[in-house]
């Protein structure tokens, strides 16, 4: 069987990473009980909005992101069971390719560049399960389809939702 994952805000956090650079440029910490179902920037004044969107196109925004609680453990079991492949989209921000690389190097050595893609669009992906946070990503892949809950997409239904990596384990380990 083979298992598609997302990084960002599956197994690396950009969302924390958007909320604490904000933090840092304006000096306003942003709830994020009031950022459910919305984007980060969508959470800020219209004024900050640009500038937290180019966030990703900052050197080392991708490199320096945290990993998600408990996915190096449920991905390391999940590669001695299943063929399992890192699917993230990595072309659009000059930077993220290599970071993206770089961040997988560290913390998830277990994949090797063989079973990484970094791409554009996802739809071209053909296997059994496709774990992802953007519903774009989900509703044109051929196989089971996971929606890895994160702040922006809590009110996006029609998938078979995972709220963390406990949930992934009980559901394919």
């Amino acid at each position: 069987m083979t298992i598609f994952v997302d990084m960002d805000e599956v197994l690396a956090d950009t969302y924390l990473a958007h909320l604490e650079l904000y933090e840092e440029e304006f000096g306003i910490a942003l709830d994020l009980a009031q950022c459910q179902g919305k984007e980060a920037w969508d959470c800020v004044p219209e004024e900050h909005a640009a500038s937290m969107k180019q966030h990703a196109w900052q050197v080392g925004f991708f490199r320096d992101l945290k990993v998600i609680e408990g996915s190096r453990e449920v991905m390391s079991e999940l590669d001695k069971k299943y063929e399992l492949y890192i699917a993230s989209a990595a072309m659009q921000f000059p930077n993220s390719l290599k970071e993206k690389s770089d961040w997988l190097d560290q913390y998830f050595p277990f994949i090797p560049w063989q079973r990484r893609i970094l791409c554009g669009h996802k739809y071209i992906l053909k296997g059994d399960i496709l774990i992802d946070d953007r519903a774009y990503n989900l509703e044109n892949f051929d196989g089971r389809s996971l929606m890895y809950t994160s702040p922006h997409n809590v009110n996006t239904n029609g998938f078979e939702r995972v709220n963390n990596w406990e949930e992934i384990a009980n559901k394919l380990l």
